[in-house]
């Protein structure tokens, strides 16, 4: 048998040397999250005469459906607020007041909107005032004349003699302690025009525990985070939606609220949210997860010339609808009960057995923005509450909840589920995944196959990037997601700075034609 020689270089062919390591295999990267999807507004779940209103303000005003929607939700509130609580289960009952924000850019006839659907709570509290006008002059007098009465009393204590002086001092304390037992009624007021969380406090206090604050600018965010007082203020504003106790200590007076309710209906413009996402005082306080968020498209550029005009009907019905439900709650000292059917109640368990996975911290679709998330569900019962008092005007209080309207509810719970999470992607709960998105085009334009976290630095953008710190999250998801892959970092042993940690990167991105 003839044995061949063996080449040497055949038992080597095709295999790295020491000097070439073998080329990584990559996989096909994840890509990361894009632009939302957002879901149109279910007008469908409006009550018959507020849904022909939203849609006819939305015609004439050219504007989009979810601003008239979003804003008659806030009326609704402003109307229910503080007269009106939902039971839901067990000792689980909903006050019906809400904060719902809508972001659209300038241009957008946002307070044409409002005065439109805004202007029957108006006329409301002018006849508020017209009806209590008699018994708020009635409670001046008797005041005035209570006051006159101890002052004068005691003018003659100070003056009586050693033996009627004892008598004279009992009397003027009885006649000063009833002077200060008169108490003159508050104007009725629904909405608030001045803002700050001091004067916000003193209106709900004199209205019973409830007030609004319709706005179609933002500068209520501002005030809130402290342009008067230098630093935020949310106090009133965490516990006006929650109905939780409100006491005020101040040098001129107390105030205390029982069962605070606060509305807000606002529209701001785009960069507000983003101003807010950089604000401190705004993270980890929790206002930001009470509102409802609606981001729809702009018109402007597709608008209609000339389109049709509210009808005539159709406004008068949505103005004598809200005017009988807004003055018939308005007589509710003790809050009117709203009961739900026992479908009404399951198929809300089951919309909240469906949410509650949308929550989980590490995968959930709402597990960046948990704090809104968890207290959806409430919201929605809120909802379904607001609708079905519109639906029934003032015998909403006799009849419960019905499945039908619950399953609206829902409808506009998920609609806010979409737009509150493109709400808090320009507020930064996502601004790492926009980060990234920088960091993958500095990648890209550069070419590069491995790169340094320092020389990566030097290519971002300070603003974004300010320490080194600000890119490690960035890289984790970017490793995630299999665009690099960070490397073992040599260490000297010796003095001096320690060596940058090295990434490579996914040939996908060194690639000039990707």
């Amino acid at each position: 048998m003839t044995t061949q020689p063996v080449d040497s270089t055949d038992l080597w062919a095709g295999l790295p040397t020491l000097d070439e390591p073998p080329a990584p295999v990559w996989e096909d990267p994840v890509p990361l999250a894009g632009p939302r999807k957002l879901a149109p507004f279910p007008t469908a779940s409006l009550p018959g005469w507020l849904r022909e209103f939203v849609a006819a303000v939305a015609e004439e005003t050219q504007t989009p459906v979810d601003l008239a929607g979003c804003i008659a939700l806030s009326v609704l509130a402003t109307a229910a607020g503080g007269r009106a609580v939902v039971q839901v289960r067990g000792h689980w009952r909903e006050p019906t007041n809400l904060y719902v924000v809508v972001s659209l850019p300038p241009a957008n006839r946002k307070s044409a909107v409002f005065g439109l659907l805004t202007d029957p709570l108006y006329e409301a509290e002018q006849q508020l005032r017209t009806l209590t006008q008699p018994a708020i002059v009635e409670a001046e007098m008797t005041a005035r004349l209570a006051k006159e009465a101890a002052d004068k009393a005691t003018a003659k204590a100070a003056s009586a003699g050693a033996d009627e002086r004892d008598e004279m001092v009992a009397t003027a304390i009885a006649l000063a302690q009833t002077a200060d037992s008169v108490s003159v009624p508050a104007k009725p007021q629904l909405l608030a025009d001045d803002t700050t969380a001091e004067t916000v406090t003193s209106r709900m206090a004199e209205q019973g525990g409830r007030i609004s604050v319709m706005s179609a600018e933002g500068d209520i965010f501002d005030i809130i985070a402290g342009r008067y007082s230098g630093k935020p203020n949310m106090g009133v504003f965490l516990k006006g939606h929650a109905g939780d106790r409100l006491k005020v200590d101040r040098q001129t007076r107390e105030e205390y609220i029982e069962h605070p309710a606060l509305t807000m209906g606002l529209c701001v413009q785009p960069q507000v949210l983003d101003d807010i996402g950089r604000q401190d005082g705004f993270k980890g306080r929790g206002l930001l997860g009470r509102f409802l968020y609606s981001v729809p498209e702009s018109l402007v550029g597709r608008r209609k010339i000339e389109p049709d005009p509210i009808p005539e009907q159709v406004m008068e019905t949505y103005r004598r609808h809200v005017l009988d439900l807004t003055l018939f709650l308005a007589e509710w000292t003790d809050p009117a009960h709203i009961q739900l059917t026992p479908e009404a109640v399951a198929a809300l368990k089951a919309f909240q057995a469906r949410v509650e996975p949308m929550l989980e911290a590490r995968g959930g679709i709402m597990g960046q923005i948990g704090d809104w998330g968890g207290k959806l569900v409430g919201a929605t019962a809120r909802m379904a509450a607001l609708l079905h008092l519109a639906e029934h005007l003032t015998k909403g209080h006799m009849v419960p909840v019905a499945e039908a309207t619950m399953r609206d509810a829902i409808a506009l719970a998920e609609y806010f589920i979409s737009h509150s999470l493109a709400a808090f992607d320009s507020m930064g709960a996502d601004r790492i995944v926009e980060r990234a998105r920088t960091v993958l085009e500095v990648l890209h334009a550069h070419g590069w196959r491995e790169v340094s976290k320092r020389d990566l630095m030097v290519k971002l953008s300070r603003s974004e990037f300010r320490t080194a710190n600000d890119l490690d999250p960035v890289l984790a998801l970017l490793e995630d997601h299999g665009y690099v892959r960070a490397q073992a970092v040599q260490r000297s042993g010796g003095r001096g700075r320690p060596p940058s940690p090295r990434y490579l990167i996914h040939p996908r991105l060194t690639d000039s034609t990707a």
